[in-house]
């Protein structure tokens, strides 16, 4: 797994193109403020241990989030970060119960839509701990 974690005064996004054509009709625009973004690829090999990858993906967020003080965190798909990829079905299964454990930690979680191309609206500070990066 890669992980690009941006901590956002706003992060703004609205559906533009399907890149999975399986993927439901979805127009959606949103604006979150003060949130920790992160960009998520599942790599082909995490298909091996989803479990682990999962954990570790919540903890590295979480912990980002803390040092970036906020509670709200934002889950989203990017397979642009390595040239293998998981399949569309563990991915949204690793994300999904990733949401599921940040909510239950009390975490304010926001996912982008899943098998989109979004245009993307980013305030980020330039602080240290803005911009995070883990291979997983």
């Amino acid at each position: 797994m890669k992980l690009l974690m941006i901590y956002c005064t706003s992060f703004g996004y609205r559906t533009s193109e399907k890149g999975l054509d399986t993927a439901p009709d979805i127009n959606e625009e949103r604006v979150i403020p003060d949130t920790l973004v992160g960009f998520i690829h599942i790599e082909e090999i995490d298909q091996e241990n989803a479990q682990y990858v999962e954990t570790k993906l919540v903890k590295n967020l979480k912990w980002a989030a803390r040092k970036n003080d906020t509670r709200r965190i934002v889950l989203h798909s990017f397979t642009h970060l390595s040239e293998s990829k998981a399949s569309p079905k563990i991915t949204t299964q690793i994300l999904d119960n990733a949401f599921d454990r940040l909510q239950k930690a009390d975490y304010d979680v926001s996912q982008t839509p899943f098998g989109y191309f979004l245009d993307l609206n980013i305030q980020a500070p330039g602080n240290p701990l803005a911009r995070l990066f883990k291979s997983i």
